[in-house]
């Protein structure tokens, strides 16, 4: 599958236009920059200059100095040279409020707010800081950073006064980011290949511009850059959904309509599709240029073009501020796209000689745009040369396709240091010397690009298929080389599914926009990542520069500035790791070794690991490791799972049907994955199963482990038994733990966390109020009508899950201090108005789960279905919503009926969450986790209300779960109902996951610690 990101002419620039005295030294400082550290509030500066050679503003720079807690800047800081007259006197005007003096103290007029201005004299240069005096370490603080012309070390101590207000740093970054700035910054994410990260950015930026009137920026652009982003990240029928939206707005648009001309080809060769690309880039459009075709003309390799390609020179950059382009010069880097895409097509369509000569074109025409010197073009120019390397190796030259990757790294690497764009042509360049036999050399390369990779989110998407070869290598040498099997577990941690991805970046997002000290220390992260990344851009291109005195003195100090800001993003990581919803955000690491001493005897890890088509099993246990390949591939996977999830639960006629579990394909998929431990897995009395790709859906534990079983139940039926009856199988999941891991930290980290603090045993919600067939009116926000295809049906409300199950596990849990909140108690703006929920050890959710997208082409956002209850509330308990609840759970259960039945697991798979109903484990489980939960029970398929099954199931794991391992109290209660020929069906018993730790207590005697509750609390309905 071809990833290709997108490129285009409007990206943020690495250079900050200045005047000319700044030009005496090199200017270190970015246009915005974070100050005051991990131990102060966090605050920025940002670079307010106006241009003004003819003196139109009294200053030559200024900074904006803002704070979390205002939605306005709280100071600001001015450079003058050869000001005319007293600069005090010059700022004045420019302030938003006059600004009495008296005595020696200032305050603005009409308050009792006090204000402070300084005057500091540095050379010729007379700078000028004037602000709120409660602000006063934060104005100090910037002015010595704009002086040492650096960021200054120091603490920032004032008074927050709006902290609760979690939408003070949204407004603040609304009001002083430009929007061409913000649509840059999305560029930026996208050409260095974090797609998530892009996506998420395009929608919060069109939804802040919705509303305000000539921004200058069609609204089209930003769809198409979201869909861009859906299609970058697997989910091509939601990309499909924007793109048509957009049509309409781009038409006409000399750029705009091209980037959706571009944008749609890319979709299509992500899909495989490359005639059908060829075709939309030949497309008329409504501008002078009417398609790809009209777009080439005759080229001759003259002797620059040729220096470019072949030479040093490839990775030279110069720096554009691309804020600046024209639309015109936008276009024609565009249409050199457009040229570059069309190559590609014919490469992929096997027309080598056609290809190389578009792709020469697109070259041609994209470095004649100011000589070449645009950031944006990093991408295609790279893009490009990896092309003319494909070609060049299918014609057997090698080094010349060495070359061309080459070349290709060095101009990354000078504009996108540390990123995944970085990565994946090293990558692409291992794969061409393992094909030629350069083993070693290339084992270095893919060693590098899981070190840059290992621990940062989203960090091998788009490029997964290139490290096909380096797995496939590994794991053929992990039975003799314990290195090879740790190699290959690390490398493993950087496949992180496109559906985490996206979750993590909306989740990401939503921890940014708290007031709290978590969401504080998340964003000075990210500010410092960003901080970093642009000072080793003109590190580099410093190192690249003429090596005199001066250029000596500037490396030498950014260097420095480099390493204090390292220094100060590491303090902060370290501090971020306290907090669960960070951890649940962060896309972190683990060595083999961690893994192996957090496992005790009996206790073995199994990691399945897709890549490049191939299932490989990652097997760790207290005392070795190793891994194989499966003989199935990714596609057997898929119709194993498939044609297992169909004889379980499938949504037909209007309900859910349930055939005779395929226990034959059972063993055989459990062969297929397992056949190499199959003697060991006897002795193991604990299975912590992290799944990948169809496995997602399907719970390990229902896989039949032994031919001789699967035999008598064959002949059981032959012989015109019950072919529902399942009794004496032996399965997976028969005595023995299972927990599900979401990645081998996440195990950890639930392992290690302490036991809960709350006073109370039990909460348990469900039983939502039906709307009928007059839905009020907040319930049509959500409800699908008229246009609004991504609603959900109304009979989802109207028929709530029996709320039997949660009284029940009241009373056996027999705290006093337990409730159920039922009727219009259970209403999603009642459960988030809480401030008790950490006072519960068990929540137990007995509703509908919505896991997947009511269409194909609707983005997947997990919830559970409430009441609906006053003023905003939309019946619907969101992964955003459940995210910032604060809990302190050992367990949340979600008895869920889940409606991704209704939905097509082709549908499903393209939202990019776990498809055909499964556990959702990039949305809920991942929200609750983060929420304060250690551990999460949830079903991969509608709880089944028949023979009472799931009441008895969850009913007997209470009964069981005092001071008992929450693994042995459900493997108790699923023995029960195997047992029974009526429930002995995998349907009955097989549905919920563990995800967490199933060797954890699922209720403590927490006797000694239970306080009184108030008579009324004790249960609440409508």
């Amino acid at each position: 599958m071809v990833r290709s990101g997108a490129f285009v002419a409007l990206v943020l620039s690495s250079a900050l236009a200045v005047p000319a005295f700044a030009q005496e030294r090199p200017v270190l400082l970015r246009d915005s920059f974070a100050i005051g550290g991990s131990e102060g509030i966090l605050c920025q500066v940002q670079d307010r200059s106006v241009g003004n050679p003819a003196r139109q503003t009294p200053f030559d720079r200024r900074w904006a100095v803002v704070c979390r807690d205002s939605a306005l800047p709280v100071a600001h800081v001015y450079a003058f040279r050869d000001a005319p007259g007293d600069p005090a006197a010059l700022v004045a005007p420019l302030r938003r409020d006059p600004v009495e003096c008296a005595g020696g103290a200032c305050l603005v007029a009409g308050t009792q707010l006090g204000w402070t201005t300084r005057i500091v004299q540095q050379n010729a240069v007379t700078f000028v800081a004037d602000g709120f005096a409660a602000y006063d370490s934060a104005t100090d603080l910037a002015l010595r950073s704009v002086m040492a012309n650096a960021v200054v070390a120091g603490t920032i101590d004032v008074a927050t006064t709006s902290v609760t207000d979690p939408f003070a740093f949204a407004r603040v970054q609304a009001e002083t980011l430009k929007p061409e700035q913000a649509l840059a910054e999305g560029y930026r994410r996208n050409l260095g290949g974090e797609y998530a990260e892009a996506a998420a950015y395009f929608e919060t930026l069109q939804q802040r511009l919705a509303g305000e009137s000539d921004t200058g920026i069609n609204p089209g652009e930003f769809l198409v850059n979201r869909a861009l982003q859906k299609s970058n990240l697997g989910e091509f029928a939601e990309a499909d959904r924007l793109f048509a939206e957009a049509a309409s707005l781009t038409i006409a648009d000399p750029v705009a309509e091209r980037l959706q001309r571009n944008f749609e080809a890319i979709h299509l060769l992500n899909q495989g599709q490359p005639e059908a690309a060829m075709e939309r880039i030949a497309q008329s459009l409504r501008g002078a240029v009417v398609g790809a075709a009209a777009l080439e003309g005759s080229l001759s390799i003259n002797r620059p073009l040729a220096a470019r390609l072949n030479g040093e020179t490839a990775g030279a950059l110069g720096f554009v501020d691309e804020l600046r382009l024209t639309p015109e010069e936008r276009a024609e880097i565009i249409d050199a796209q457009a040229l570059q895409l069309r190559g590609t097509a014919q490469r992929l369509l096997g027309q080598p000689g056609e290809a190389r000569g578009t792709l020469l074109d697109a070259y041609a025409r994209a470095i004649a745009v100011r000589d070449g010197r645009v950031t944006s073009i990093t991408r295609l120019r790279a893009q490009v040369l990896s092309e003319l390397a494909s070609i060049a190796e299918g014609e057997g030259d090698v080094g010349l396709a060495e070359t061309y990757l080459r070349n290709g790294l060095a101009i990354l690497q000078a504009q996108y240091p540390e990123r995944r764009a970085v990565s994946a042509m090293e990558a692409r360049l291992g794969e061409l010397l393992l094909r030629a036999g350069r083993e070693d050399e290339a084992l270095a390369l893919y060693r590098g690009v899981v070190e840059r990779s290992v621990g940062q989110r989203n960090a091998a998407t788009g490029f997964v298929n290139r490290l096909a070869p380096y797995f496939r290598l590994l794991a053929g040498r992990t039975a003799n080389d314990p290195t090879a099997a740790a190699d290959l577990f690390r490398a493993s941690q950087i496949l992180v599914r496109p559906g985490v991805a996206e979750t993590q970046a909306v989740l990401a997002r939503q921890l940014s926009g708290r007031s709290d000290d978590g969401a504080r220390l998340f964003r000075q992260a990210t500010d410092l990542g960003r901080d970093i990344e642009r000072a080793r851009i003109r590190l580099e291109a410093l190192e690249r520069a003429e090596q005199g005195p001066a250029v000596q003195a500037a490396i030498g100090e950014l260097s420095a500035q480099v390493a204090l800001l390292e220094q100060q993003q590491q303090r902060t990581q370290i501090e971020l790791n306290v907090y669960p919803e960070y951890r649940v955000v962060a896309q972190r690491s683990l060595s083999l070794d961690d893994l192996r001493a957090t496992l005790a005897p009996g206790e073995a890890y199994a990691k399945l690991a897709i890549v490049g088509g191939d299932v490989y099993v990652i097997w760790v246990d207290s005392s070795a490791a190793r891994a194989w390949r499966s003989p199935l591939s990714e596609r057997d996977l898929e119709f194993e799972v498939d044609m297992l999830r169909a004889s379980i639960s499938l949504y037909e006629g209007g309900q859910f049907v349930t055939y005779p579990y395929d226990i034959a394909a059972s063993e055989k998929l459990f062969t297929g994955l397992f056949s190499p431990v199959a003697g060991e897995l006897a002795s193991v009395r604990h299975l912590v199963f992290e799944p990948d790709g169809a496995m997602l859906r399907l719970p390990v534990d229902i896989l039949a482990t032994d031919r001789a079983s699967v035999d008598r139940y064959a002949e059981k039926v032959a012989a015109g038994g019950d072919e529902y009856d399942f009794t004496g199988v032996q399965w997976l999941g028969r005595g023995r733990r299972i927990s599900t891991a979401v990645s081998a930290q996440s195990f950890v980290d639930a392992r290690k966390a302490s036991e809960s603090r709350a006073v109370r045993g039990y909460l348990g919600l469900g039983r939502n109020i039906p709307i009928g067939s007059q839905p009020p009116e907040q319930a049509r926000a959500v409800l699908v009508s008229g246009s609004n295809r991504c609603g959900w049906n109304a009979g989802i409300w109207n028929r709530p899950i029996d709320d039997k199950e949660l009284r029940v596990a009241r009373d056996l849990v027999g705290d006093s201090g337990s409730q159920v909140l039922t009727g219009a108690a259970f209403s999603d703006g009642a459960i988030t108005a809480r401030d008790d929920l950490d006072q519960f050890r068990v929540l137990h959710f007995a509703t509908h789960g919505l896991v997947t997208p009511p269409d194909p082409g609707c983005p997947a956002r997990p919830a559970l279905v409430t009441s609906f209850g006053e003023g905003r509330s939309d019946g619907l308990l969101s992964f955003e919503e459940i995210f910032d609840l604060r809990l302190d759970a050992d367990i949340v259960i979600l008895s869920a009926c889940d409606t991704a039945g209704e939905a097509s697991i082709e549908a499903t798979r393209e939202a990019g969450v776990s498809s055909g109903g499964g556990t959702a484990l990039d949305g809920l489980v991942r929200a609750f986790i983060g929420a304060g939960g250690r551990s999460v029970m949830a079903s991969h398929w509608p709880a089944p209300d028949d023979f009472s099954a799931t009441e008895r199931l969850i009913s007997e794991m209470f009964r069981q779960g005092r001071n008992t391992a929450v693994g042995d109290a459900l493997g108790a209660s699923r023995q029960m109902l195997m047992d029974d020929p009526l429930t002995s069906h995998p349907y009955y018993w097989g549905g919920f996951s563990l995800i967490g730790d199933a060797a954890r207590p699922l209720l403590q005697d927490v006797t000694m610690r239970q306080t009184s509750v108030p008579a009324d609390g004790v249960e609440a309905g409508q």
